[in-house]
């Protein structure tokens, strides 16, 4: 389980496609405390750790995950917002986030007011049911809240300490991203498919 509260940035050393999978070698500060089958969220898909070499670490990525996530087109040189698992007596200062992507949107819009950045997005018009206004809603890896909510777009805003230490600072108009719905209501809107057909 993860809370969305980036603690540092990945760089992408190496990708190679392996029989239906894609194996991914990162750079980033803190591997040298990382351990084989450590999982790490990766612009907010859960990976987990094959191999360790010095400052280097390597994960691998499924079809599944490859065909839901943007993961398909990352390159090296990229770089990615990661975030190690939440540890047990720890402060849950975002939201419940699994670390399992369940869409991608595309970024519609960038506002600049003073230091803050406002980002519009659009989903898929059958996810829709899943944002709500001041709902949680994890973008690449980070716990964001919503506004502004139309049929399948939504906002967000960044403040300059997310912006300049996540990769919304390399946010351009028309890129997807990995989009994770708050885990409650997908229960709550799975819950009422059940009860509606008992009825």
């Amino acid at each position: 389980m993860f809370t969305g509260i980036i603690e540092t940035i990945g760089v992408i050393q190496e990708v190679k496609s392996l029989n239906h999978t894609l194996q991914l070698k990162f750079f980033s500060p803190f591997t040298s405390e990382l351990k084989v089958d450590q999982s790490v969220a990766h612009n907010g898909v859960c990976l987990t750790i094959t191999d360790i070499q010095e400052q280097e670490y390597t994960v691998c990525a499924v079809q599944e995950t490859i065909d839901k996530t943007t993961i398909g087109t990352w390159q090296v040189h990229d770089i990615i917002n990661l975030e190690r698992c939440l540890i047990f007596n720890g402060r849950l200062d975002g939201h419940i986030v699994q670390g399992h992507v369940d869409a991608k949107a595309i970024c519609l819009n960038h506002l600049e007011d003073g230091d803050n950045h406002t980002f519009r997005f659009r989903i898929e018009k059958k996810f829709a049911h899943l944002i709500i206004e001041k709902g949680s809603v994890c973008i690449d890896g980070v716990s964001l809240t919503c506004f502004h909510v139309g049929e399948n777009e939504f906002d967000v805003t960044i403040i300059p300490y997310t912006f300049t230490h996540t990769t919304f600072k390399n946010m351009k108009l028309g890129k997807e991203v990995n989009i994770e719905f708050d885990v409650i209501g997908k229960y709550i809107t799975r819950l009422n498919c059940f009860s509606k057909s008992f009825d």
